[in-house]
Order: structure tokens, then sequence, then C-alpha cells
């Protein structure tokens, strides 16, 4: 599956939500925030939320201060 990450276009695998994506990104999914065709989807919806060829996702890290 195509998918566009942090803007830039990759292919992926066995990849069919959010939860598996952050994964194969060697994350973990508690420590990312992430939008998907720039709707952010809650932490506790990355398992049911699916992933589309073409897909728009961005992931970030939230980090303490302001």
């Amino acid at each position: 599956m195509r998918l566009t990450v942090n803007g830039e276009v990759r292919e992926f695998d066995g990849v069919e939500n959010i939860a598996q994506l952050v994964k194969s990104l060697g994350g973990d999914v508690k420590f990312f925030s992430v939008a998907r065709n720039g709707e952010f989807v809650p932490c506790g919806a990355y398992e049911k939320t699916k992933l589309g060829e073409a897909d728009d996702i961005e992931i970030v890290t939230p980090f303490p201060g302001g």
C-alpha cells in the first residue's frame, strides 16, 4: 500500500490500520499523535482506523513545554 507519511510517499506491506503503521515505523502508539487525511485520530481508534491507498498520514510526537 502506498501512503504519504509526514510528506514522504512510502510503500507498506501488511499494514491495515494506524496502529500497525506506527508499529511498523518502530513506534509505540502511546507516544504518537496521528492525523489521517487532515483529521486527528484519537489514540483509542488506531486499531479500528483502516488505511486506504494514497492516504495522507501525519505522525507527531508530543513533547512537554509550551
